[in-house]
């Protein structure tokens, strides 16, 4: 590996710690639920196994090719999802980053295999007209990979049923944010369904709404 490839790696895995703290920081997730991965030349890298995120360290990230192989030597355990993180990379060649938590409002929304229809324009957020939620299959399995794979086509966000909730990004930042929409979307549409189901805008309503996000290119960093 080059300096500068060793380095771009290192300032990488600072992020991912960073980020990963956030994400807790931020009511997403709780306890050592949750991983993160960042794609690398080789692979990815993914949070480890049942370590908490304010006990995890830069070294502490594990390397893995996109088949789940280790790159490294005497590394820890990599999250029981290495293989969602891996399958989603693969599939998706433009995203380097992906997330996945279990916060509250989504994950309740999951727990009755609900999607969050466009009751309000920005389920665009997420690329679609509506946030998917993917059939269950249990955790770490190949079977709940290709759910997620599917429930992500053209998308940058999905529910997982009875489990979470994953995103995409161009980065870990990119990643966060979509999630913390998600989330919000999730919490409005509960309150929302208080009153009975909310009215959803109608495709040619989120035609323009997507038109408008890009060219606003909206939800994009500076």
């Amino acid at each position: 590996m080059a300096v500068a490839d060793f380095l771009d790696e290192q300032a990488l895995r600072h992020q991912l710690v960073t980020v990963a703290r956030r994400l807790n920081g931020s009511g997403l997730n709780q306890g050592t639920s949750g991983n993160l991965s960042a794609r690398i030349e080789a692979g990815l890298l993914v949070t480890p196994s049942s370590l908490p995120y304010e006990q995890m360290e830069a070294d502490d990230l594990v390397a893995l090719d996109l088949s789940g192989q280790p790159l490294l030597k005497q590394q820890r355990r990599p999250s029981s999802e290495w293989r969602l993180h891996a399958d989603v990379l693969s599939c998706r060649p433009e995203a380097m980053a992906v997330l996945h938590c279990h916060p509250i409002h989504a994950t309740a929304l999951a727990c009755h295999d609900r999607a969050i229809p466009a009751f309000h324009y920005m389920v665009a957020v997420a690329g679609g007209d509506e946030i998917r939620c993917a059939p269950y299959a249990t955790f770490g399995t190949k079977e709940l990979s290709d759910n997620v794979v599917k429930a992500l086509e053209g998308r940058s966000a999905c529910l997982l049923a009875r489990h979470g909730m994953v995103t995409l990004g161009k980065d870990l930042d990119s990643a966060l944010r979509v999630a913390v929409e998600v989330e919000t979307l999730a919490r409005m549409y509960l309150q929302a369904l208080q009153l009975g189901e909310p009215p959803v805008l109608s495709k040619e309503q989120m035609r323009a709404v997507h038109a408008q996000f890009q060219g606003l290119h909206y939800g994009q960093a500076d």
